[in-house]
């Protein structure tokens, strides 16, 4: 369906009557900042005028707001664990319609192979799905990732109906040390938006990293690096996620001079966050009950990251823009009633009228799991010093903690001591076969008598394991191998195993969203029950401790690695 301008004109100039009109609605004008009350003709998809029309068919809203589809700015849409057509019919219904998505989860497993399978069945769906190419495949040198993507492939790939840009570049190091691989890739994607990922950037580093043509980051914590961004002209995105919740603390950087430089993204957040507490309405909901204007949060949700995007006919309600609506209760509870789609009712009361997730499309290449053989003496510590560097787990946060504390020794291997609630955490490479496996300490799970294996592990997916027992580890990891990926989790009390299965390159399923909500809920609850702290989702945070860019202290399957200094903690 495309823009059909003559035909919106007979409607706006009430020549013929729109072929839908949502009667006596509360329209937010993202625009002027006012709320007017009235009509919305929708003819052919699109938005024909606002004021007073009839229509060949008519709904009465009775006062109810009718705001644009809400836009998500930053998703790895695989961090939910479902695949697009199942993500779609869950986020639809809470009121976005849009999505820039980074598939750099897949491809750091697949390659473009995996970027091919996320456009292919992103096509078709009640969400509009805007591709960035993933930058950093890999992440960094010091993990081994499935696949990698050059400058060459990124300029093939940007030719691609559908992509809008560059995504997040993690190795900011790179970027500021000039390597010219990674200024290539910026390069290739010149007049394009490139996403940032400049995680405790700061002063001339961070000048130096925007002067690199990086416009965006989502990777604030505090007000002040959030302003130090929109200083320098950045567009910031407030993240909500599951385990990175950053929204709170950077809401007060946003004032009457600024809003229009930020956005709200999700980045990662699992598929049960999203049906229990909601997506960008969520964000909206939470912004003002902390007190931001209304029609401001739904600015930061819609029109902001359309121009940041330079989405054309999205993020307002006016002539000429797309039928892409969320009408909600009020504008406090802001409950999503009715979400329209190119002018096509597609939701009500939270729920989409019509199922339509597809069939499975299984992703290329057959099974992620490559490992080579894992025994347990692959799980040993045999540290230098009794005085072993511990990852810290921070709540509410996927930074850690860098931490010394005195081990015991066993037997020559070195074991926490009891009581310290450290635990063993490791890494198995599960792409290539290397065999590939670094052992270290991790504080602040609360694990008790049991492990969590897992092959979603950011940004190259290795198999990560973590428990405090060497044979519930072994345990869990085989059966991880043994469903084709996912998450595992092996409960020493009573020898149970019990598993998600992610059989698409170990990352996502086809299953429907309740479905997969209620096994994980399952999981989380007998991990809780085995002592994880109930403010740590215990896969999402397990996921980022191998991540090599965000600080402090990661584990990857080459070592142990502090990230502040850029370099493997020999110990």
């Amino acid at each position: 369906m495309g823009f059909v301008p003559e035909k919106l004109m007979e409607v706006a100039l009430k020549k013929r009557r729109a072929a839908l009109v949502l009667k006596n609605g509360s329209i937010v004008n993202v625009f002027s900042g006012d709320i007017e009350e009235g009509d919305l003709a929708l003819e052919e998809g699109y938005i024909a005028g606002v004021g007073r029309f009839e229509g060949i068919e008519e709904m009465d809203l009775d006062g109810k707001i009718i705001c644009p589809g809400f836009i998500d700015a930053h998703v790895h849409i695989e961090s939910a664990m479902v695949t697009p057509p199942v993500f779609a019919s869950v986020v639809a219904a809470r009121g976005t319609t849009s999505v820039i998505a980074d598939p750099h989860e897949i491809a750091n497993v697949l390659g473009v192979s995996g970027i091919e399978y996320m456009i292919k069945v992103s096509r078709g769906l009640p969400l509009t799905v805007h591709i960035m190419v993933p930058s950093c495949v890999p992440a960094t040198s010091f993990e081994t990732s499935g696949a990698e993507i050059t400058a060459g492939d990124i300029r093939v790939l940007l030719d691609r109906e559908g992509i809008l840009g560059l995504g997040e570049m993690m190795n900011y190091p790179g970027v500021l040390a000039g390597d010219s691989e990674v200024l290539a890739k910026i390069s290739a994607a010149a007049g394009r938006v490139v996403d940032g990922h400049g995680a405790g950037l700061s002063g001339d580093s961070l000048g130096a990293y925007c002067l690199a043509g990086i416009s965006t980051d989502h990777e604030c914590i505090t007000a002040e690096e959030a302003k130090e961004r929109i200083r320098l002209g950045m567009y910031v995105a407030i993240r909500e996620g599951t385990a990175a919740k950053n929204l709170e603390s950077l809401l007060p950087a946003v004032s009457l001079n600024n809003w229009w430089k930020f956005m709200f993204c999700t980045d990662d957040r699992h598929i049960e966050d999203i049906m229990t507490e909601g997506h960008i309405d969520h964000c909206i909901r939470k912004s003002i009950a902390l007190g931001l204007d209304p029609v401001t949060a739904i600015r930061l949700a819609t029109i902001n990251p359309a121009r940041c995007y330079n989405l054309k006919g999205q993020g307002a309600v006016a002539p000429g823009y797309r039928g892409d609506l969320a009408v909600v209760d009020n504008l406090k509870e802001f409950n999503v009633e009715e979400v329209f789609v190119l002018g096509q009712r597609v939701a009500k009361g939270g729920r989409m009228l019509e199922d339509r997730p597809g069939g499975f499309s299984p992703a290329p290449g057959g099974s992620s799991i490559n490992m080579a053989p894992l025994g347990p003496e692959d799980l040993e510590i045999r540290g230098k010093d009794l005085r072993a560097p511990v990852i810290r787990v921070l709540p509410g946060s996927i930074e850690t903690g860098f931490e010394y504390h005195e081990m015991d020794v066993k037997d020559g291997v070195l074991v926490p001591p009891p009581g310290s609630d450290i635990l063993k955490i490791a890494v198995a490479e599960r792409h290539r076969g290397t065999g590939n496996v670094s052992a270290a300490f991790i504080r602040g799970l609360g694990l008790r008598n049991g492990a969590i294996a897992s092959s979603v592990a950011h940004d190259s997916h290795n198999v990560i394991v973590v428990g405090d027992d060497d044979r519930l580890m072994m345990r869990a990891v085989m059966a991880l191998k043994e469903c084709g990926g996912g998450y595992c989790v092996a409960d020493g009390r009573n020898g149970d195993v019990l598993s998600l299965p992610l059989p698409v390159a170990g990352l996502m399923t086809d299953r429907p969203a309740g479905e997969v909500k209620k096994i994980l809920e399952v999981l989380i609850e007998r991990v809780r029950d085995m002592g994880v702290h109930p403010d740590i989702d215990p896969f999402i945070t397990l996921s980022f401790m191998a991540l090599p860019v965000i600080p402090s202290l990661k584990i990857t399957d080459k070592g142990l690695f502090d990230v502040n200094s850029f370099k493997f903690v020999d110990w």
